[in-house]
């Protein structure tokens, strides 16, 4: 008797927890997750409590003593200590893709590679015309970004049945536009370089790929090491986030035989949840938090804000349309089963969504507050214009489909 109860109560509970099950496991939830942490942090800015929320973003924590003692703001070890463990999990991703995944053979990777240089360079240009000879100049970088989460998202919302082709495209687009944004951060967001700190971090580095080479499966040296080349950077001069790329790199990723059961499969499958349901919205939650007042409207016609406005709503899918229609009308690649050119312009509308990615390189780009407002400001706008224009495209393609 005691028995049937027992799995009476473990069927009924396993029925309550399925759906939440399948929500973390859409495409579509996490950007879902994002959009409410980013609406309650611009709520919580435009509230009375907006006062208390600047204070404890801006709190100071100390870790470590004596020579060792890190002591930061709370949104620095969100921006520069958290967020690591999200460049990590995107290290992996980048690693398997184009070892084992839609990367992986060149005549596949053409195509998405040269959609997303195109549509870094094209949003960087439009930005550098509005903002050049001026100091804002710096902010190049902020609309070459591409949330994937808020892409694929949007996509999975506006077009369930979009071809997988296109789904493919943007998701390889995105990871590859995820890699030139990490060297853009590590290459023109990192200043004041000192050299015995990057000395003592490519030593680190030297180590945990040659623990990799051995195929070592130890999940604690490979922490102790990532936790080492992160205060190396730290020190260095480099933005330390680009130490959890690096340690994602060095993760030992298998063979095509054995790659299901390989470390990097492993962590990437058990820390993927953890980066998207709560990394990525606390960093939502510290960044996004915009007070919505008449001169913050105003200030998107500013260079700043006309610079990222342009690069994102309009650069992004000018970019990633024009390079993709050029390759397939010079036969240089084929258009794939099902696909449109058409196609290839909602994904360039989608591909405007920065939002996290623009957010974290602005918070680089600008040490003037109000520029940095500003900067939010634009992205979260131009995001927003972009993920509704593409969900208007993807709508219209999907006319007639069964």
């Amino acid at each position: 008797m005691n028995k049937d109860i027992y799995e009476r109560i473990q069927e009924q509970s396993r029925q309550m927890i399925m759906p939440f099950q399948r929500f973390f496991k859409q495409e579509a939830s996490s950007g879902i997750v994002l959009l409410v942490f980013a609406v309650v942090a611009m709520g919580l800015a435009n509230s009375p409590w907006a006062a208390a929320y600047e204070e404890i973003l801006h709190w100071k924590l100390s870790v470590g003593a004596g020579d060792f003692l890190l002591s930061m703001s709370l949104l620095h070890w969100i921006n520069d200590g958290l967020m690591a463990v999200f460049f990590f999990v995107i290290g992996m991703e980048i690693k398997r893709e184009f070892l084992f995944g839609e990367l992986k053979s060149p005549s596949s990777t053409l195509l998405p590679i040269a959609a997303a240089v195109g549509g870094m360079v094209v949003p960087a240009l439009l930005y550098t015309a509005f903002n050049i000879g001026k100091p804002t100049i710096s902010g190049w970088g902020v609309s070459m970004a591409t949330d994937i989460a808020f892409s694929l998202g949007v996509l999975a919302f506006a077009a369930p049945r979009a071809p997988r082709a296109v789904v493919v495209f943007l998701t390889a687009l995105a990871i590859v536009d995820d890699l030139g944004g990490i060297l853009v951060i590590a290459l023109f967001y990192s200043s004041d370089l000192h050299g015995p700190s990057l000395l003592a971090g490519a030593a680190v580095l030297l180590m945990l790929f040659w623990l990799s080479r051995r195929n070592v499966q130890s999940v604690l040296l490979y922490l102790i090491g990532g936790g080492l080349l992160w205060y190396a950077f730290l020190q260095g001069g480099i933005h330390p986030t680009i130490a959890g790329v690096l340690l994602g790199f060095s993760i030992p990723a298998g063979t095509e035989e054995t790659h299901g059961e390989s470390l990097l499969r492993k962590l990437e499958h058990r820390l993927t949840p953890w980066s998207a349901f709560f990394v990525m919205p606390v960093f939502a939650l510290s960044n996004a938090g915009i007070a919505i007042d008449g001169g913050s409207v105003g200030n998107l016609l500013t260079p700043v804000g006309l610079g990222i406005m342009a690069g994102l709503f309009l650069g992004k899918p000018l970019g990633i349309f024009l390079s993709a229609y050029g390759l397939i009308r010079l036969r240089v690649v084929a258009l794939p089963a099902g696909v449109r050119t058409a196609h290839f312009l909602g994904a360039g509308m989608l591909g405007g969504i920065g939002f996290t990615m623009s957010l974290f390189i602005a918070a680089l780009a600008f040490t003037d507050g109000q520029a940095l407002m500003t900067a939010k400001t634009a992205v979260v706008a131009a995001s927003v214009l972009s993920g509704l224009a593409g969900t208007a495209m993807f709508k219209w393609l999907q006319r007639g489909t069964p």
